[in-house]
């Protein structure tokens, strides 16, 4: 009997360039690979209501309770990286469905971070505009050299950020709930009180995993302490950042700039107020969208479901 497989949010259609998914035939499993976000009117529960086995990127794709539950068939939902916010992963082992997930790549998210940041620092994509314009100088950067970088989140990915902050010569502050003065000193940063962070930094970076007790714990208050000089850099989760604050403090004037990777709602729309607020630089979401990544993502999820099919599943949630 054939099983139907999902390859979800294929945005750049190259999930068949990164494992043999053609090989699963032998398996009797049918591969289809959808390149487009849902919404509107392409609601997933009805698309996907014949698959039995469905493998996601990232949270693009979010399955909830009540997703899960509208998806009968479903019996094996596979999530690159080995943590989804968005997958209620204890309501699908209580309906039978197997998770798996799988490794990721270290160097991806900090390297775009830094990426963003020097891009904000000197005004490259809007430089690049002009340039293309035939037009030439028009912006004053600013050097990290000497700069205070602030982190928020001095875990893997933090942590490789103060690294490259020292190597520019910035020196590194950092907060978040549970760390300690120890683990600050440990990766050559100085652990202060939130406030503090926002208030004596120059550029502030995200690097908290969203949950309930983190969710807009960037408002209004601390990006007016960050002030009209200041640069968000925010690639971790985009409902970390109160966005209408970050959108009025930039139209304002009261907020020096933003370079964002993530937003509240993605993809982000085409009328959404950040896509004209001044001093951004904004991509969509490409922190883990490196070919190293998808070499992982996408043979370690073929390998997931070869395992499943053989009895034994790997790399269970």
């Amino acid at each position: 009997m054939t099983q139907r497989l999902a390859i979800l949010d294929d945005y750049q259609e190259v999930s068949l360039d990164y494992a043999p998914w053609g090989e699963l035939a032998a398996h009797g499993i049918e591969v289809t690979v959808f390149t487009e976000p849902f919404g509107g009117d392409r609601d997933p529960v009805h698309i996907l209501g014949d698959f039995d086995v469905i493998v996601a990127m990232r949270e693009r794709t979010a399955f909830d309770a009540e997703r899960l539950r509208q998806l009968p068939k479903l019996k094996l939902l596979v999530t690159t990286g080995m943590a989804n916010a968005s997958i209620d992963v204890e309501a699908a082992r209580e309906l039978g469905i197997t998770v798996c997930g799988t490794g990721g790549s270290s160097a991806a998210a900090p390297e775009m971070t830094w990426a963003l940041l020097l891009a904000a620092a000197r005004h490259v994509p809007f430089e690049d505009g002009r340039m293309r314009a035939g037009r030439w100088q028009s912006t004053v950067g600013f050097e990290l050299a000497g700069k205070t970088l602030g982190i928020l989140g001095l875990g893997k990915i933090g942590g490789r950020i103060a690294g490259y902050a020292r190597a520019f010569g910035m020196e590194v502050l950092a907060w978040s709930t549970n760390l300690t003065e120890e683990t600050a000193i440990a990766h050559g940063a100085r652990l202060v009180s939130k406030n503090e962070l926002f208030k004596n930094s120059d550029v502030v970076s995200l690097h908290l995993r969203l949950s309930e007790r983190s969710r807009g714990i960037v408002g209004e208050q601390e990006l007016q302490l960050l002030g009209p000089n200041g640069l968000l850099v925010n690639t971790a989760r985009g409902p970390l950042v109160d966005e209408d604050a970050l959108v009025r403090g930039l139209n304002e004037g009261w907020l020096g700039g933003a370079a964002l990777d993530v937003y509240d709602v993605e993809p982000l729309p085409a009328d959404h107020p950040l896509r004209t607020a001044p001093r951004t630089v904004l991509t969509p979401h490409l922190g883990y969208v490196t070919r190293e990544s998808y070499t992982r993502f996408y043979g370690e999820a073929y390998e997931d479901v070869v395992a499943w099919v053989r009895g034994e599943p790997v790399r269970v949630l």
